[in-house]
């Protein structure tokens, strides 16, 4: 009997968790194949519960990612990780999704091991290598490294074509998000626990690293000054683990009666949360690809973005850090109705929840014929 070829997903993060659960349960319908999924530790539990959640359990953990270490560290220690991985899985296609640590160091390791890799959600790019930062160096890499390119818009292809990646290499999928989205909206409760229900919400995310410090501190303050311009108004804010946002979020908002400050929600609360409110403030490429999707409009706590479809189709705009362009912002959509109506219209320029299906049938057709592709970008 014939071997199936090998396919092997890594997933790192609890974002890349949510977009490769899409992914990973395409190709297990594909009985011709022989899928893998593996950990890098990168989130933890996180990583485990969205999984769960999507019926997906991982088939191997690398665990030193579990331990706090420099970040500088974290890309070469994965990279020797997964090189060691590689040998023993043997995979004929490897997958990983985005721009973590997690996805630059998989790419490295396939480049040593000459193994193909395929990036999921390629052709990201805001332009400069400082913002977000890592983010936007390690995609360049990924892209420069890949084999196979699943571009989720039309945009990220020119970005690939403009940097010289073979068009036949290149795949327009829609992005996994919208899957995972869809999935998972129609059977989760819009409302929120510990919130009055009677008052409009705006939901809060903030993470990335060029968020820390004075930046976070100016959408605190934003936030706190539009609690008391608007009475009708609560805020929930989903505070992520990392030192250095929990305790300034807490100091600044934590005294404050119509704001919920929550531990991480797990996808499905989530997804609920997006739902019932009114509008949504976030650092997040994933949440300014979900948020369209469900109609409501959302605020961009950065100065530049990789994802400009929501932002060309009026859904999403650009507002920074600074404290006075927010509330500016955030007053105007909740004072003007006509301003909401036209940023809630629920216009998603990032797919039709079919992205995974598309994902599964190319790599299927790899791995049955990989001349028909560079093995390396």
């Amino acid at each position: 009997m014939l071997k199936k070829p090998r396919v092997l997903c890594v997933i790192g993060t609890r974002p890349e968790a949510i977009k490769m659960a899409p992914v990973v349960l395409a190709l297990r319908a594909r009985a011709g194949l022989d899928l893998v999924v593996l950990k890098t530790g990168q989130h933890g539990e996180l990583v485990d519960t969205i999984l769960k959640g999507f019926g997906v359990a991982a088939h191997h953990e690398l665990r030193f990612l579990e331990r706090r270490i420099p970040f500088e560290d974290a890309a070469r220690k994965l990279a020797e990780s997964l090189t060691g991985a590689l040998a023993a899985i043997r995979p004929a296609v490897v997958l990983a999704q985005g721009d973590t640590t997690s996805v630059v160091a998989t790419a490295l390791a396939c480049s040593l091991a000459n193994t193909p890799f395929a990036h999921v959600e390629a052709g990201l790019r805001s332009g400069s290598l400082k913002a977000p930062f890592p983010e936007e160096a390690n995609r360049v890499v990924a892209s420069h490294l890949a084999a196979l390119h699943f571009a989720p818009t039309r945009a990220a292809r020119a970005n690939l074509l403009r940097e010289g990646v073979p068009e036949h290499a290149i795949q327009v999928t829609g992005n996994t998000v919208i899957d995972a989205l869809l999935m998972t909206a129609e059977g989760v409760d819009s409302a929120p626990a510990d919130l009055d229900h009677g008052r409009r919400l705006i939901l809060t995310t903030v993470h990335r690293r060029d968020s820390f410090g004075a930046p976070l501190v100016g959408v605190c303050r934003a936030l706190a000054l539009l609690h008391d311009r608007f009475p009708d108004t609560a805020i929930h804010w989903p505070v992520h683990p990392n030192p250095n946002v929990g305790p300034v979020v807490e100091r600044l908002l934590g005294g404050l009666p119509r704001v919920l400050l929550s531990r991480p929600l797990d996808y499905p609360a989530f997804v609920a949360a997006m739902k019932r409110s009114t509008l949504i403030l976030t650092d997040s490429g994933g949440v300014q690809e979900e948020a369209p999707a469900l109609g409501k409009p959302v605020l961009v706590l950065r100065d530049e973005t990789e994802r400009p479809e929501a932002l060309f189709h009026g859904v999403a705009r650009l507002v920074g850090r600074d404290p006075d362009r927010i509330i500016a912002e955030t007053s105007r959509l909740l004072e003007d109705d006509d301003a909401y109506r036209r940023m809630s219209k629920g216009a998603s320029p990032y797919g039709d929840g079919k992205a995974g299906a598309r994902i599964a049938a190319a790599i299927d057709e790899f791995v049955r014929s990989p001349e028909a592709l560079p093995a390396a970008g």
